[in-house]
This record gives C-alpha cells, sequence and structure tokens, in this order.
C-alpha cells in the first residue's frame, strides 16, 4: 500500500514551478537555443542600435559581442548598401515583418557575404514596438552554386548549339547516290563528332588532344592490323572543343577516303600524320598517303574534300589537297 500511495504522490515536472521560475527557465531556454544557432541572432534597437548579437553572429561578421554591441547595425552595412537599413527601419515600425530579404552584408576584415534576412518586431509588454530581432543566414555557398550552375547552364547551352551547328554542316555537305549510302556517310560523320566528345568528358570540357582525336579516328583501321601502316608524329596539343570537333570530322573523313581508295586501300599503302603549332599560334596538321593506289588529281572536288574545306574555313582556316601520284598531301592550317 505504501508503495502504491508513493506513486501516486509523484508529480509531473514543473506542474507546480512558480511563475518567475518558469519565466526564468524559458528565459534561459530560449537564450540557449539563440547561442546555439547556426545562424546569426541580432536584436536591436528602433535607433539601429545593436542589443544583443550571438556566437553565430561573431563567427560570420567577424566582430564579438563586446565589439557589436551598442555600435549601429550599419557596421555590417555596406556603404552602397546603407539605404536599406532605413526602409527596414520604416517597415518595423509599422509592424511589419521582412522574410528571406537577400542581399550582401560586410565582415569585419571588410570582406561581403551574401546573406539571406529575417527580421521581425520585438513588443515590449504593452505591445509597443521597441525594436528588431534579426536572423541571419549566410548564402554565400549557396549564392556561389548557383552561379557556377548559371554558368554551366549557359555552356551547355553555347555547345549544344555549336554540335546542332556543326551536324547541320555535315548534313548540308553530304551527298551519296543511294539513301542508305548517305545514311551510312552521315551517320560516319556524326559519330566522328560523338567520339571527341567522350575526350571531352575526360578533361571536363577543357578540350582534346591532337593523337588522341587521331587514335579514335584510326582505331577501325587499326584493329585490322593496319597499325604499323599509321606513323603519328607531333607535340602534346590540346585543343580547344570547336577545334577539336572539327579535326575528328577531317580526320574521320581523311581515313575513310584512304580505306576506300587511298593508301588503306590496298596490303602496302602508309600513311603519315604530323602535326605541330607555330610561333602565332595556328596548329599545322599534314596528312600524307603512300603506297596505295596511283592518284589521279579529281576532274571537280568530292564531297569529301568540300566537307573538310567547309568544316575548316568556319574556323578562319584553309585546307589544301596536293593530289600527288603516288599518295594524297592534305595540308591544314588553324589557330587554336
Amino acid at each position: 500500500m505504501v508503495h502504491n500511495n508513493q506513486s501516486g504522490l509523484q508529480r509531473k515536472p514543473f506542474v507546480n514551478e512558480p511563475a518567475l521560475e518558469r519565466a526564468e527557465r524559458l528565459a534561459n531556454l530560449l537564450a540557449s537555443i539563440v547561442e546555439s544557432s547556426g545562424d546569426a541572432i541580432v536584436s536591436k534597437n528602433l535607433d539601429g542600435i545593436i542589443t544583443s548579437w550571438n556566437k553565430a553572429a561573431e563567427r560570420i561578421f567577424g566582430y564579438s559581442a563586446s565589439e557589436a554591441i551598442g555600435q549601429p547595425i550599419t557596421l555590417v552595412i555596406p556603404e552602397d548598401r546603407q539605404s536599406e537599413e532605413i526602409e527596414i527601419l520604416t517597415r518595423i515600425r509599422r509592424g511589419e515583418r521582412i522574410d528571406h530579404f537577400e542581399t550582401v552584408r560586410q565582415r569585419k576584415d571588410g570582406s561581403l557575404i551574401d546573406i539571406s534576412l529575417t527580421i521581425s518586431p520585438v513588443k515590449d509588454a504593452k505591445g509597443i514596438i521597441v525594436g528588431a530581432s534579426k536572423i541571419a543566414r549566410d548564402i554565400t555557398e549557396q549564392k556561389r552554386n548557383q552561379e557556377q550552375i548559371s554558368v554551366l547552364a549557359r555552356e551547355a547551352e553555347h555547345r549544344t548549339k555549336n554540335i546542332l551547328s556543326n551536324v547541320q554542316a555535315i548534313i548540308n555537305l553530304s551527298q551519296s547516290d543511294t539513301s542508305e549510302s548517305l545514311k551510312e556517310v552521315i551517320s560516319g560523320r556524326i559519330q566522328a563528332m560523338a567520339n571527341v566528345h567522350s575526350l571531352f568528358v575526360e578533361t571536363r570540357w577543357i578540350g582534346a588532344e591532337v593523337s588522341a582525336i587521331a587514335k579514335q579516328e584510326f582505331a577501325p583501321y587499326l584493329q585490322e592490323g593496319h597499325d604499323k601502316r599509321i606513323v603519328m608524329e607531333g607535340l602534346q596539343i590540346v585543343l580547344e572543343p570547336t577545334t577539336a570537333q572539327a579535326i575528328a570530322v577531317v580526320l574521320h573523313e581523311l581515313a575513310t577516303n584512304a580505306a576506300k581508295y587511298g593508301a588503306l586501300s590496298n596490303a602496302k599503302g602508309w600513311i603519315g600524320l604530323a602535326w605541330s603549332r607555330t610561333e602565332d599560334g595556328q596548329l599545322m596538321l599534314r596528312w600524307t598517303e603512300l603506297g596505295g593506289p596511283r592518284v589521279n588529281k579529281p576532274e571537280r572536288k568530292g564531297f569529301g574534300s568540300r566537307l573538310i574545306e567547309g568544316t575548316i574555313s568556319q574556323l578562319g582556316g584553309n585546307a589544301r589537297f596536293d593530289w600527288r601520284s603516288e599518295g594524297l598531301v592534305c595540308e591544314i592550317a588553324v589557330r587554336t
């Protein structure tokens, strides 16, 4: 029985707590929450003088509480944004709350930070507005990320337009006797562009190196045992994406022509590919075919030649074809 009586005498915490003690406890709890907050929590009077300053405010703005309290809030407002405080105080006096106001504030060291402000009126026991409380969240990193996303979006748009422009040029310059062969020609040229794009991913869209582009375009012929029949020589030169795409299409066209009619169409022919960069920043690329069938200069430019010239001329460069009897020599000059 005693046990049951004791159980019945247990009381819930704070039920009979005196009002003063309860108020003090709640005040301490509130102060603890304010001090442990990751956001700057600041209060000021209607003259804009700082009356409280939590730990997060010290961290974000660089001023200690002793340095900030008693100073005007304009202490952390850049010179060109001082008028914002007048507007804020005017709205607070009217009893308005300001939510998620994004602006810029200044640290003690003079550096600027992006912040989001939420400002509420503070009232006394009679309901009269006597000041304001501010919660300031540092959104500098968020803003930086948003800007990076915007830059990437603009870059993606630019690259997409560039890709579509190149594809359109390829289609316009492509002709064949039958629809099936035309489909094959266009498919091969677009695949050359797709191949070089995989190289861009590896370098985070910085560009692609000439030898890497060439190896990709020669891959189908190297797999057929032609590795000793293709000789490449040149320094490591990274081409920006637009130029890299153009060179990929050019090499694809030259390699395809060599496999059908030139040095790679018989067992004895071979290809030499050499490149260098001139003092004025141009890429000089020389394609040489030897040992293939005897070459006769065509009476008119073929579709492949026109595609190469058109692709290079779009970049302000030029392409020259020398149809020697022992094999084609093609020289490309384009600014990188």
